[in-house]
């Protein structure tokens, strides 16, 4: 609870924070996670292997509509020889 109360203290906007409403951010917090970690993991390439890895969360994240303001935070890793490649086919599309 004391990260979150931090996290919470950190807004300008916020000069005292009650007990109950820290118990009950944190409480939404956990859930939240645990919830992300869930579905991840159910719609996740890890489920044979028994683990949870970063892309399956991005797959969540940009699959499942409760998670898209996640995307942001949570993109799909691309490979830098993938990126640059798009972007030579973006300039041949720019100069045609």
């Amino acid at each position: 609870m004391s990260r979150v109360k931090l996290i919470m203290k950190s807004s300008p906007d916020v000069s005292c924070i009650n007990q109950d409403a820290l118990f009950l951010t944190t409480k939404a917090t956990e859930l939240f996670v645990q919830h992300l970690a869930l579905s991840s993991y159910n719609k996740g390439s890890g489920k044979q292997k028994n683990t949870l890895s970063y892309s399956d969360l991005a797959d969540a994240a940009e699959e499942t509509e409760t998670f898209q303001f996640l995307t942001d935070i949570l993109p799909k890793k691309i490979l830098a020889r993938d990126y640059l490649k798009s972007l030579e086919e973006m300039e041949e599309v720019d100069d045609n």
